[in-house]
């Protein structure tokens, strides 16, 4: 048995019904989405993790595989990576930090409030987010607007709904599939569901990067 077959769960066919109707189609225009993308457009392979900033697993994410999927695959155009959120509550901090990102995605810094959101050591409040805010040079007075009014609440939630149609309840979650290419099940994407070891994730997406599906620019 190999590494991915114990971690890794493929889904059958009522599976990408739902996939198909709801889910395919937002990675096919992913990179577009709230600057919420790190890797090439057209890298051959894209990883989208469902997560909530206040999961302790998905922190485990971000500080033990994350760097290495980074290092190996997305900075070599290999792999994109979207983010999409997941709060695992209908309020309280999961949902706020999840605004806050958003909020300085409106002002083109997602990336450094998403990373400093996980590198809080668990402080997710109004005060935190600002202080991030201030550090990464966004305009005050529009961030705390845009956490005040929270336009982003229902956009948040359909990632939630589009991360339960792949089967998910918990986070966080991952799905692999070809960018260019829609999963069936004949050739399905593959659901990753937990934060698993670098060498799951390593297989599966040499697995992709060797089909020959998977054009390599």
């Amino acid at each position: 048995m190999t590494v991915a077959t114990r971690w890794v769960l493929r889904a059958g066919a009522p599976f990408f019904f739902l996939l198909l109707v709801g889910g395919s189609a937002v990675a096919a225009t992913a990179p577009a989405v709230d600057n919420r993308m790190r890797g090439k457009a057209d890298a051959p392979v894209t990883l989208i993790e469902y997560s909530d900033f206040t999961c302790g697993y998905c922190l485990k994410f971000f500080k033990e595989t994350w760097p290495k999927i980074q290092t190996r695959y997305v900075e070599t155009g290999k792999v994109r990576f979207l983010y999409k959120d997941y709060p695992r509550a209908d309020q309280g901090p999961g949902l706020t930090a999840a605004i806050a990102a958003r909020c300085a995605g409106d002002q083109g810094a997602y990336w450094p409030m998403h990373d400093r959101l996980f590198a809080a050591d668990g402080r997710l409040d109004v005060d935190t987010y600002s202080q991030h805010a201030k550090t990464i040079g966004l305009n005050q007075s529009l961030f705390r607007q845009c956490l005040r009014d929270a336009p982003h609440v229902k956009a948040i939630f359909q990632d939630r709904d589009e991360a339960n149609s792949w089967g998910f309840h918990g986070t966080p979650g991952f799905v692999l599939m070809r960018t260019t290419q829609q999963p069936t099940t004949k050739d399905p994407a593959i659901a990753i569901p937990g934060a698993f070891p670098f060498e799951a994730f390593e297989e599966e997406i040499e697995k992709l990067l060797a089909s020959p599906g998977a054009k390599q620019n």
